[in-house]
């Protein structure tokens, strides 16, 4: 089930981010993701299975370029590969694709998860090494 993020779901999604942690996400970016809940409770959301979050995600737009933005997508490490990144996913795309001020859609995402954008029509555009952290690369990726 997806619902919305609720002020009280931080601590457990903080503990689920860490299990990620360093694998697809740098030590230094937990911080990052807290201040970036703070902010944006509009539109992060929460993924539930039989009533325990099981991960997260987000999405905004930029309205200086009118790029529609998916961010910190992450599930529990034992939920991985059983289709909750796809519902996740496709859940943005409908949101952004509704709204008529984006042109464009974009994720900036590792040499660890690019090829999970590509299914959904994003393309490379640059990578950047060592970006998130000490072997976590970025993959700047447009559809």
């Amino acid at each position: 089930m997806i619902r919305n993020y609720h002020p009280g779901d931080k601590g457990k999604l903080i503990d689920i981010f860490k299990l990620n942690v360093p694998k697809f996400f740098d030590e230094k970016e937990i911080s990052d993701f807290e201040k970036y809940l703070d902010n944006n409770l509009d539109t992060y959301l929460i993924i539930e299975q039989n009533n325990y979050i099981v991960g997260g995600f987000g999405y905004y737009i930029d309205n200086e370029d009118g790029s529609g933005k998916i961010t910190w997508i992450f599930l529990h490490p034992e939920k991985a590969g059983r289709g909750l990144g796809t519902q996740a996913i496709e859940y943005c795309l409908s949101k952004l694709r509704e709204n008529k001020s984006v042109k464009k859609l974009v994720v900036r995402t590792s040499q660890f998860s690019y090829k999970f954008f590509e299914k959904f029509g994003y393309t490379l555009v640059r990578t950047e090494k060592d970006y998130w952290g000490q072997g976590l690369d970025l993959y700047l990726m447009e559809q």
